[in-house]
Formats: C-alpha cells, structure tokens, sequence
C-alpha cells in the first residue's frame, strides 16, 4: 500500500495541501541551483500518513499544492489535476506545484 505524508493548511485564502512520499522524507535533493530540503523544511509536509485516495480527496478541494514524490505527484496525475509535463525532477525525484486561481 502507497503511504505518504500529507498537511493540509486551512487558510482563509483556501486549501493548502503540502504532501510528500514517506521514504523522501529527512532528504536533502540538490540538482544545480534547485534544492529541495526535505530536512530542514520536512514539518511543511509531516503531517498524517495518508493512503492515495486520502491524497486524491484532498487534492479536490486544494487551492495549491506543494508535492514531491513519484506517489504523491501520481495522484494529482491520476485525478486530472495536473499534468506529468508541469513537474521538476530533482536527482531524479518529481516535485510539482499547483495553483488554481
């Protein structure tokens, strides 16, 4: 079973979903000037461990959403949210941002 963390932040702006892959978590990416400290900023996407379809539920609502990870970035792929070609890779890991405005 896929498990990865999510955080989603209420705000009165809307729905912040922060979601990363379980096993990425506590690891700093750098690929030339892009770095992704996973470490350092981990609390951003610690929140519950969540199943796909949590992931998928949230993502319906989100207003953005901060993703790193194949499995986390495969959900928003997979419920029409966003598109594969919008993503970063970092040392070969998927990071994507969404914004609906």
């Amino acid at each position: 079973m896929m498990r990865m963390y999510m955080r989603v932040i209420e705000e009165s702006g809307g729905r912040i979903v922060a979601a990363c892959d379980r096993e990425l978590m506590g690891k700093v990416l750098r690929e030339g000037k892009i770095m992704l400290d996973l470490k350092k900023h981990g609390g951003f996407y610690k929140g519950e461990i969540c199943t796909k379809e949590e992931l998928k539920n949230a993502l319906k609502d989100a207003t953005s959403a901060n993703l790193v990870g194949e499995k986390c970035v495969g959900c928003a792929v997979e419920c029409g949210i966003a598109d594969r070609g919008a993503c970063i890779y970092v040392q070969g890991v998927a990071h994507l941002q969404i914004y609906r405005l």
